[in-house]
């Protein structure tokens, strides 16, 4: 048997390993995402859900894009209490005077006629939504947990609000990853690939900090219609597809390592 002291030495070791290799995601809190979001989750250790920045309309958080009965895609959302322009992410709240659950299960009725996997969907969306929370944070906090329960994906979420890290300044969108991944110890940061623009690769050099960038490829799935939609809510990707079958989408991806242009499939 192992004497008890060096059980103990290697528990540490194994702790410090998680830490130093340790790959960090972050993003807003999105709505009932799409495929690439997903892809982050599986190619992450640890996923943070960015919210003490400004909220910005018309985007994913409190909305995304399902099937329409004949052609082309909708929108289903939670509908938002009024709120200024300043407002962060973590002060939106969702207006419940209305049965918008209800609204967005109806939009999804549609789908009963031509979806295998109809029941299931209507299933995870309904639990998904199950929550007395009116911060749309939690609310899409609950999506990922149950979303991510049904794909068997682990998931390891925080709220950034809800961390108390102590971090330095941030001026700029991309400083928010590095001072981040910085606080928390990430040996690797992953960034769905449209933010390139954002980053500068020598700071997260400067720091030990590896920085990828993770592309989904998007690949078509039968959505029983003549033409593909793509990059639609994880709500109509499941509709049509199982569990193991959604897992093959959200593998379908390509690793871009910034130093070098390196590219991998996923």
């Amino acid at each position: 048997m192992q004497p008890l002291g060096q059980m103990f030495e290697d528990c540490i070791l194994c702790e410090r390993s998680d830490k130093l290799f340790m790959k960090l995601a972050i993003m807003q809190p999105y709505f009932f995402p799409y495929l690439g979001y997903y892809s982050l989750i599986k190619n992450s250790d640890r996923f943070i859900l960015l919210d003490d920045v400004q909220f910005i309309r018309h985007g994913w958080i409190e909305r995304n894009r399902i099937l329409k009965p004949d052609e082309g895609w909708q929108y289903v959302a939670a509908p938002l209490q009024p709120h200024t322009r300043s407002t962060l992410i973590k002060e939106i709240t969702i207006r419940d005077g209305e049965d918008w659950r209800g609204k967005l299960l109806r939009q999804l009725a549609h789908y009963k006629k031509k979806s295998p996997f109809y029941a299931e969907t209507i299933s995870i969306v309904s639990r998904a939504l199950d929550t007395s929370a009116t911060s749309i944070v939690k609310l899409n906090a609950n999506i990922l947990t149950e979303t991510c329960r049904y794909l068997g994906l682990p998931l390891k979420l925080d709220i950034f609000s809800e961390m108390q890290l102590a971090i330095d300044a941030v001026t700029e969108a991309g400083a928010w990853a590095l001072e981040i991944s910085k606080a928390i110890g990430a040996a690797e940061y992953v960034n769905p690939i449209g933010g390139v623009e954002l980053f500068n690769p020598e700071q997260f050099a400067k720091n030990g900090i590896s920085l990828k960038f993770l592309k989904n490829n998007l690949s078509p799935y039968r959505q029983r219609r003549p033409t593909f939609e793509p990059g639609l809510s994880i709500i109509d990707a499941m509709m049509f597809n199982a569990p193991a079958d959604l897992n093959k989408l959200i593998d379908d991806t390509e690793f871009v390592n910034c130093h070098d242009n390196e590219t991998s499939n996923g």
